[in-house]
């Protein structure tokens, strides 16, 4: 018996892993800086992992950083949720309370999900958004609590993590961006096998940069000998050396073994099997005492010693006597807090674990769940419903293994770790038929589930139901972003539903599905709703039927537009209110309040979504709050009321941005990006989009900010990354997107690119298919700034050759949309009149008084750069009527706007025009001469006759052999000729030039602008 006697098998001397050091306190001096540090230490099981992070660890402590550790624990298939994290901000709340408890203000009870020293765990709100939500309150925690100290926190085993855990580590190696913080993860690279859940983790954070990633090899021959030259404390003869080197291939932590073996008396140190190796060490210990290891190698990775003291079976004494053989063995450690104990290496407990017999599995797993029922303090509370049912479950006992997994699948919900709820509901599933039907009958939802309304049933006294746990499955897993096993779970209860007759209940399955497919991109999720419409159809009022017709409302009104959608709502309203269902009430309130403003009547839409906001709020319902502010802050803009918007959004950021909603949060950021961007406030605009695509977790708001940033990319004449953006939001939205308020501008951006690039073909072909489309109900506030677009590109492309076939098409498309929109409000009343002056001057007939009208009707709209380019048509119109004074006041009011609000290209227009005529755009602007109307336009931009002659040929789509024939020079003069000319015009391309060239009519085209204010105006 080895009593209090230790095996030494460490080394004392840190052999190797010189190069790895340096790289981690390396990180450590980089975050002294406040750059936060993301590490992977990879490597085979006993590679020395472990001893290269305590070598760290001591550096660290050296430098005064806080040092945090905390393990993933292996507990059956499902993992114990965010267990290292727990475990490692426990460290740093018994070190740093006042700090923690600062950095932790005012989110107590989100965070007490992790940390639950911090308070009780709430029982809400559980939404998509719950854990990012989460996890962003933990990122900005660990942010402020690294403000001015260096917290290192080290997360081993991560090759056991639950996916709560892994997408944790992920967000906060993707989001972290200030504060004095290392994070280091070590996992096994041996067992993250090609279907391993950690693969596609480690393989997202090799794309990241700022994630560094240590690989640790094997030893070789000479760090072998010098590992035991340190276990040994002295030579060892190089026989040995080879022997051991041969043996464990480099593995340090078999060469320990090796050692340790041959110590504690096997008669060769060496076996043909390493599993052998492990083992043998175990069986030279006292018979309590091997029992009592195999009895720990089924606890956990750490075992408390109340709970071991419970199951053992042992007195005190002779519980202590064998733990002290054990660890005096190096087979078990007592835990760095000292409550309990683990194996010195985990593929001692695997050997160990692996040796049971199943029978004796079985019983050992069951004395541990017998333990915890009759004394539940034995564990942590958050770790107590978790391991309990493993327990039961290793134990092979259906009847106490399924509300126990029922159970623990509740405490993970409460902590918001859906992954895991979702494969404790499936284990549950699979216990299902094999309980016993009392234990089944005996349970109830009331307990166990919360997603699926009662709908005229008691929950607290009707059996639990195998449908009430798909319908938590289904939730869960699209909580937990796993929509694909979502619309598989669904699919599974509908079939269930065929033979067990319960409308509602498969309208709701309806419901989620439409929903789940929405979101995947696999369709609009009309028809999913259709069918929960048929089925609730003739049924009492209850709170499925109202969530259909909400579900209803709420999609007609986003992608078919229609009376319809009121009258769904309104019912849904009443409906709702029937029951009792308040939160289904209040979002049906909503919608009906924006489709009363989209029908006409402002006021009253208005006031019921501020009602509602304000009731929300009221009762702590965020979520719904938000989305009362993201469809007010939409509407105002709508009503041109943008100033209003901005405020309102304002609030509302603030309000979403305390509960950490994040997609909400970009849904109001990017409304206030829409709204900034009409009142000229570009910068403000662009900081707002970027913070929604920042935010944003879900495609549809990411996808909304993208098309904002494309708007203002291309108002500045950025070409390029205008491109770049409306990509990028078509892949956002995906091929199935439907919604008009997402295809509209879609559109809209398309043609003002191909405008922008002189393809007219392109314009009509966007324009075409805008219009075969159709522009619905209440979507005028889209369909205008589209019809401007295109109408703008047909005015400008006048006398161009490439657009005279097609144009007539082309304007009949454009007029017959106008008169089928509304102008409901001022500033699309002023749109419209816009579009006519552009359609006129698309056929050479507008006159002053159309410019005069579409000045009058913007100027009160605060639109500074709709204003912008209303004045500078006027400007051109008064020039060709010889009315210059008030053409150069409206310039410089104009060139000044473009100036402010960064629009280029209008600035560029604004110039030439001025530079045309010989204006100043200053009070002293030095480039502009005295008034000399005759001067030549074309003479004016700097160009000589020979370039004229070149412009007016490229403006007729000539080539460079064409000009070449043309002035009898050769292709390479022409060539040099062309370069000169783009360079002098400021344009990037011939395509450039030529319509430069038709927009300022520098050429002879017909442009009878008429210098009488009072012609006649000319309808649409």
């Amino acid at each position: 018996m080895l009593g209090g006697v230790e095996t030494r098998s460490v080394s004392p001397v840190f052999v190797g892993r010189a190069d790895e050091l340096a790289v981690l306190t390396d990180a450590l001096t980089r975050a002294a800086g406040r750059e936060p540090q993301a590490m992977l230490i990879g490597g085979e099981a006993g590679v020395g992992k472990t001893r290269l992070t305590e070598e760290f660890l001591c550096e660290a402590d050296r430098r005064g950083a806080v040092v945090a550790v905390g393990g993933c624990v292996e507990i059956g298939a499902e993992g114990l949720p965010f267990a290292p994290f727990s475990t490692a901000l426990r460290t740093l709340h018994r070190l740093l309370p006042e700090e923690l408890a600062t950095a932790a203000a005012g989110q107590e009870d989100e965070l007490a999900r992790i940390l639950p020293e911090l308070g009780d765990t709430p029982r809400g709100p559980h939404d998509e958004e719950s854990t990012a939500r989460l996890f962003e309150l933990t990122a900005r925690m660990l942010e402020r609590l690294a403000a001015e100290r260096t917290v290192v926190l080290v997360l081993e085993d991560l090759h056991w993590a639950d996916t709560s855990t892994r997408h944790l580590l992920s967000y906060l190696f993707r989001t972290l961006v200030s504060g004095r913080l290392v994070i280091v993860a070590t996992y096994r690279a041996d067992d993250v096998h090609r279907r391993h859940p950690l693969r596609p983790l480690l393989a997202e954070l090799d794309r990241l940069r700022t994630v560094q990633r240590i690989e640790l090899s094997r030893f070789n021959r000479a760090e072998v000998r010098r590992q035991l030259a340190g276990i040994l404390a002295a030579q060892p003869d190089e026989e040995f050396v080879d022997s051991v080197f041969d043996r464990s291939d480099g593995n340090a932590f078999f060469v320990e073994e090796l050692v340790a073996s041959r110590a504690s008396g096997c008669r060769t140190g060496l076996t043909e099997s390493l599993r052998d190796l492990l083992l043998v060490r175990v069986e030279v210990l006292p018979d309590e005492t091997q029992s009592l290891v195999r009895i720990v190698a089924e606890g956990g990775s750490t075992v408390e010693y109340p709970l071991l003291r419970a199951v053992a079976g042992l007195s005190e004494d002779e519980l202590i006597e064998a733990l002290r053989a054990a660890v005096g063995a190096n087979i078990l450690l007592a835990t760095p807090d000292g409550d309990g104990y683990r194996f010195r290496h985990s593929l001692v407990r695997e050997a160990v674990s692996d040796d049971l017999l199943p029978g004796e599995r079985a019983r050992v797993n069951r004395r541990y769940a017998e333990a915890m029922e009759a004394d539940g303090s034995l564990v942590r509370a958050e770790e107590r419903a978790i391991r309990l049912a493993s327990y039961w479950y290793q134990a092979n006992d259906p009847a106490k293994a399924l509300p126990a997994v029922l159970a623990a699948s509740v405490a993970a919900r409460r902590r918001h770790a859906y992954s895991e709820q979702l494969r404790l509901l499936e284990r549950g599933m699979d216990l299902w038929d094999s309980a016993p039907e009392e234990v089944r009958e005996a349970l109830r939802p009331a307990d166990y589930t919360e997603v699926y309304p009662p709908c005229g049933c008691d929950p607290a006294t009707t059996a639990l139901q195998r449908l009430d746990l798909l319908a938590e499955a289904t939730v869960a897993a699209r909580y937990g972003g796993e929509r694909d096993r979502a619309l598989k779970i669904t699919k599974t209860a509908l079939r269930l539903l065929e033979d067990d007759r319960d409308p509602l209940r498969a309208a709701w399955f309806w419901t989620e599905r439409s929903r789940l497919i929405a979101g995947l991109g696999r369709g609009d999720g009309w028809e999913e709703i259709a069918r929960a419409q048929d089925l609730v159809r003739g049924l009492p009022p209850s709170q499925v039927h109202a969530e259909v017709l909400v579900r209803a409302a709420s999609w007609g009104m986003l992608h078919k537009p229609g009376p319809g959608n009121l009258a769904a709502a309104e019912r849904a309203v009443e409906y709702a209110r029937m029951v009792g269902a308040e939160e289904t009430e209040l979002n049906a309130r909503i919608t009906v309040g924006a489709l009363l403003t989209d029908s006409g009547d402002a006021p009253g839409g208005l006031a019921e979504m501020r009602a509602v906001g304000e009731r929300a709020a009221a009762l702590g319902l965020t979520m719904l709050a938000g989305r009362a502010h993201i469809n007010l802050t939409s509407q105002l803009e709508s009503l041109g009321r943008s100033r209003e918007a901005v405020e309102l959004a304002e609030q509302g950021v603030e309000l979403v941005r305390r509960s950490r909603l994040l997609d909400s949060e970009a849904w109001v950021c990017g409304n206030m990006a829409e709204s900034l961007y009409s009142l000229g406030r570009w910068d403000e605009a662009a900081e707002a989009a970027r913070r929604t695509l920042l935010v944003g977790q879900s495609a549809a708001p990411r996808g909304s900010a993208s098309v904002r940033l494309a708007h203002l990319a291309l108002a500045r004449g950025e070409l390029t990354e205008a491109a770049h953006r409306l990509a990028a939001a078509h892949t956002h939205f995906g091929t199935h997107e439907t919604q008009p308020q997402h295809r509209i501008p879609l559109y809209r951006l398309a043609i003002g690119l191909a405008a922008s690039e002189s393809r007219i073909a392109d314009v009509r072909t966007e324009m075409s298919a805008a219009a075969a489309y159709g522009f619905p109900l209440g979507q005028h506030r889209y369909a205008w700034p589209l019809l401007l677009a295109a109408a703008s590109a047909e005015a400008d492309a006048r006398g161009l050759p490439a657009a005279e076939d097609g144009r007539d098409a082309a304007l009949t498309v454009l007029r017959t949309a106008a008169r089928s929109l509304a102008t409901p409000v001022p500033v699309w009343a002023a749109h419209a009149e816009y579009v006519r002056a552009e359609l006129l001057r698309a056929e050479a007939r507008d006159t002053l008084a159309d410019w005069v009208a579409v000045e009058k009707a913007v100027r009160p709209l605060e639109r500074p750069y709709l204003l912008a380019r209303a004045c500078h048509r006027l400007a051109e119109a008064l020039l060709a009527a010889g009315d210059r004074d008030p053409a150069a006041a409206l310039l410089r009011e104009a060139y000044a706007t473009a100036e402010r609000i960064g629009a280029r290209r209008l600035r560029e227009d604004l110039a030439l025009l001025a530079q045309r005529a010989r204006l100043p755009l200053t009070a002293a602007d030095p480039a502009a001469g005295p008034a000399v109307p005759e001067t030549d336009p074309v003479e004016a931009l700097g160009l000589t006759s020979r370039e004229r002659d070149v412009l007016r040929l490229v403006a007729a789509g000539s080539t460079n052999r064409k000009i070449a024939e043309e002035l009898f020079i050769s292709p390479k003069t022409a060539s040099v000729h062309v370069s000169n000319i783009l360079s002098k015009l400021g344009v990037t391309g011939r395509g450039e030039a030529a319509a430069l060239a038709h927009r300022l009519r520098l050429f002879a085209a017909p442009s009878p602008v008429s210098p009488r204010p009072e012609a006649a105006r000319r309808g649409v």
